[in-house]
């Protein structure tokens, strides 16, 4: 297996805390292995218990560690959130080389160039995305490394995040024990993953409905243009089937992922089920048109709450229409109901890879094409995401309990080690 072409990611949820292990060989694909744990610390998208949320991480890391054999070192971090913002920016550069050829270096300096922006003390640069390099004059070029020019020019996109938001995210990751490979902006990832170039080139909206919220994502002519969160999301389904059934969430939940419909009319009357109310040790029978009389309003509430935010955003009128994922609209008939309000064309956008075949995995999978592509074009190293371990290593991480983890100290010291130097490095940018 080689290393340096596997990737991990890690998209923390208000629902599940997932990790993905990809590699990538030939241009191809595979992924390797997923770990997924019950999010703790998460609500509406951000993040309440530092503990929580580091038990959560380390329990879906753990998972994906069985799964291949192999310890997880580097980690990528998507983050998504309101305080994400984006600011264009432009870099200016003459070719280094005396050959005029240009390299890696000169695309390093030309994005350094593009940074040097106002950017509030509060904000930090999270990441710096191309739009467009330009050579001489000649623009709508990809990656010009290889081309001969004088003059190298960049268009593109800094985004930034709130300082306080991202020292919380970091400081979970290295809780939990893990090195940061590279941090990405979740719904540009997920949006060069899931939707088709067309579609980002003539204007599409999408919409990942996870548990607690809602994330928005407008791209147009082939870049992102906005993106927004709303804090709504599948718990708050959950919630309602709970009041009105008068159960607990957890017996909700399932009922939900059972037997859920959020369009009235393909409900059945037949299909019934039993739920134990609160209190009591009696069953109470309902069919699944009685969940669905709870189910859509609901979401046809969001929906609706999507639709205004797309339109504050001055996008009403897109050509590409919405592409809905996350785990949310799994929930049979969502499909159905999102074409009906929002009056556009509507589709799921799911991974179509073994093991990550459903909705709630394309921001993992997102992100793990995204930096590889990323690192391509700007010249860039991301550390491998795993490492190959002792066999007496890999027995253990076989046989340990999910929720703890215990390593060696002579392990565990190196690894602390690294943790420090990486997580310092990033700590001095935040404080500067």
């Amino acid at each position: 297996m080689n290393n340096h072409d596997t990737y991990v990611t890690l998209d923390i949820g208000t629902s599940a805390v997932r990790v993905i292990i990809g590699e990538i060989a030939n241009g191809t694909l595979n992924i390797i292995g997923v770990g997924e744990a019950e999010s703790e610390g998460i609500r509406k998208g951000s993040i309440v218990d530092i503990d929580e949320t580091v038990r959560s991480i380390k329990a879906a890391v753990e998972k994906a560690e069985r799964m291949v054999g192999l310890k997880i070192e580097n980690i990528i971090v998507g983050v998504s959130g309101n305080h994400v913002q984006l600011q264009s920016c432009h870099g200016v550069v003459a070719v280094s080389s005396e050959d005029r050829e240009i390299g890696d270096e000169d695309i390093i300096r030309v994005i350094d160039a593009a940074q040097v922006v106002s950017i509030p003390p509060e904000r930090e640069i999270v990441n710096v995305h191309p739009k467009q390099f330009i050579v001489d004059g000649l623009d709508e070029i990809n990656d010009p490394r290889g081309m001969i020019g004088v003059r190298l020019e960049m268009e593109g996109t800094i985004i930034t995040a709130s300082k306080t938001m991202l020292h919380n995210l970091l400081r979970c990751v290295e809780k939990a024990g893990l090195n940061i490979a590279d941090i990405a902006l979740q719904p540009l990832a997920a949006g060069s993953f899931a939707l088709l170039k067309d579609e980002r080139s003539l204007g599409c909206i999408l919409v990942d409905i996870g548990g607690g919220s809602i994330t928005i994502s407008v791209f147009r002519n082939d870049t992102l243009q906005g993106t927004t969160v709303i804090p709504l999301g599948g718990v708050h389904i959950t919630n309602d089937i709970s009041v009105v059934l008068r159960t607990s969430t957890d017996e909700a939940e399932k009922v939900k992922k059972e037997y859920g419909c959020a369009y009235i009319d393909h409900a059945s009357d037949e299909e019934l089920f039993e739920v134990s109310e609160i209190g009591s040790d009696e069953l109470q029978e309902y069919s699944q048109s009685d969940l669905a009389e709870i189910i859509e309003p609901r979401m046809a509430e969001m929906l609706g709450l999507v639709h205004k935010e797309v339109q504050k955003l001055g996008f009403g009128e897109v050509s590409g229409g919405y592409v809905l994922t996350g785990g949310t609209v799994k929930i049979p008939g969502v499909l159905e109901l999102a074409r009906e309000i929002l009056q556009k064309n509507v589709r799921v956008a799911i991974p179509d890879y073994i093991g990550v075949r459903e909705p709630q995995y394309t921001n993992g999978v997102g992100l793990i094409q995204y930096a590889h592509r990323s690192a391509r074009i700007q010249g860039k190293e991301i550390a491998a995401g795993i490492a190959s371990v002792p066999q007496e290593r890999t027995e253990e991480l076989q046989e340990r309990p999910t929720k703890k983890s215990k390593q060696s100290t002579p392990q565990k010291k190196q690894n602390d080690a690294g943790v420090k130097k990486r997580v310092s490095n990033w700590f001095k940018v935040f404080f500067e």
